[in-house]
């Protein structure tokens, strides 16, 4: 959390480290405390409270709530914002975890897929540590000139996102990374049976940590690696039907399944698995003029270049009265078409007789790795928690890294 001032209100003893006695009550921090750091006596019992956290950044259920978190906080001067401050939490890798596998879904998960879960947590942490000072950019790819086969020139961007090293900690807590949120919402004691249960279990490939994935609804197929991120396909993150021969696993209005990976501002829009959008042309082209920075004129066309066998299309030909482009990989493009972010890249392009276009998909996410609406059903019709793991990360091992050091 950064702001200019921090309100946090502690929950039993905490030590600061400059002062003479402890603090247990509401205090609000600024630039001036920048360098403290404060410490609970009891780290079973004492928690704090932070205020006016911002979850969901840019996506449609952004909101601010206030988060209760074990461990120590920080309090650190912003290095890229003079003007604000941010609130750490030193927490060890496996109390982390219980929050993650609780906020990413809800604590009332069945026990399989907390645990498969945690496996995945774990991977995708303990691999970003691996490789920490080798994310060095957000943002990547760029323009580049195309030829059409009409034989037209037009500029084609080539654009991902993939998360860049934090300077002044680890991981940060919103989407970016993983999505934690204290204990606000670990409330079943089967969350920290599952991340102990799991101890030190990762995701491994020839011997090295995973760089574990998920989505919350692939839409019936996972997709690789290499067509939502850069061109580095990893053998664990490929094309894997979401059915063992029968219905799709994430094709599901079951509520009681739904409820176990979507938290509740989640439950605001559950059409995840077939969703429609549908624009006018002139809200179209005033929405792509104002997400991608480019004036097309009106839009008359969007027309899928190439298409995944998953069915994501990662190149997207939009054409105008005042010029044409094409965008790409599948996150742009969502974000080229939407206020946030469309559902996925898996949808059909339709014109009505009036103009409109209509956006038929499938999905929710970028599909890679392990699907959470399918794990939820695995889970639900009595798949172990291991079984999940190798049907959503083929050619993975599950490897335990270590049994006590947290």
């Amino acid at each position: 959390m950064s702001a200019p001032e921090i309100r946090v209100t502690f929950h039993g003893a905490h030590l600061g480290s400059t002062e003479d006695h402890p603090v247990s009550a509401d205090r609000v921090f600024s630039r001036a405390d920048a360098g403290t750091t404060y410490t609970p006596s009891d780290p079973a019992h004492c928690s704090f409270e932070l205020h006016g956290v911002t979850i969901g950044v840019g996506f449609h259920w952004e909101r601010h709530e206030s988060q209760r978190f074990r461990g120590a906080l920080a309090i650190v001067a912003d290095a890229e914002n003079p003007e604000k401050i941010i609130a750490v939490n030193a927490i060890g890798l496996e109390e982390y975890l219980k929050s993650v596998i609780s906020s990413e879904m809800s604590a009332t998960a069945s026990g399989a897929l907390l645990r498969a879960h945690a496996v995945v947590s774990r991977s995708w942490l303990l691999r970003q540590l691996i490789d920490r000072g080798k994310h060095t950019c957000a943002e990547k790819g760029g323009w580049k000139r195309t030829l059409l086969p009409d034989g037209r020139e037009v500029d084609e961007l080539v654009k991902w996102y993939d998360r860049e090293d934090h300077t002044q900690f680890d991981v940060c807590a919103d989407d970016h990374c993983q999505r934690y949120q204290g204990i606000t919402r670990q409330t079943r004691q089967e969350v920290a049976q599952a991340v102990d249960d799991t101890r030190g279990e990762t995701l491994t490939y020839n011997g090295e940590v995973c760089d574990a994935r998920f989505s919350k609804c692939c839409g019936g197929i996972s997709e690789r690696f290499e067509n939502c991120w850069e061109d580095d396909p990893k053998e664990y993150l490929t094309n894997v039907p979401d059915h063992d021969g029968g219905k799709v696993f994430c094709d599901t209005a079951d509520t009681s399944i739904i409820d176990q990976v979507l938290n509740d501002y989640d439950r605001e829009n559950i059409d995840f698995f077939r969703w429609e959008v549908r624009y006018t042309a002139r809200e179209l082209s005033a929405l792509v003029r104002r997400r991608s920075g480019i004036d097309f004129g009106e839009v008359t066309r969007l027309v899928p270049l190439q298409i995944t066998p998953a069915g994501h299309i990662v190149r997207l030909l939009v054409e105008g009265t005042h010029r044409s482009a094409i965008v790409g990989k599948e996150l742009e493009i969502r974000r080229w078409l939407s206020e946030s972010h469309l559902r996925s890249s898996v949808f059909n392009v339709e014109r009505t007789a009036g103009g409109d276009f209509i956006l038929k998909g499938r999905g929710w996410g970028h599909g890679v790795g392990m699907c959470q609406i399918g794990a939820a059903v695995m889970g639900a019709e009595g798949y172990g928690y291991h079984e999940i793991l190798r049907h959503y990360f083929p050619n993975a091992e599950i490897t335990r890294l270590y049994h006590t050091t947290d």
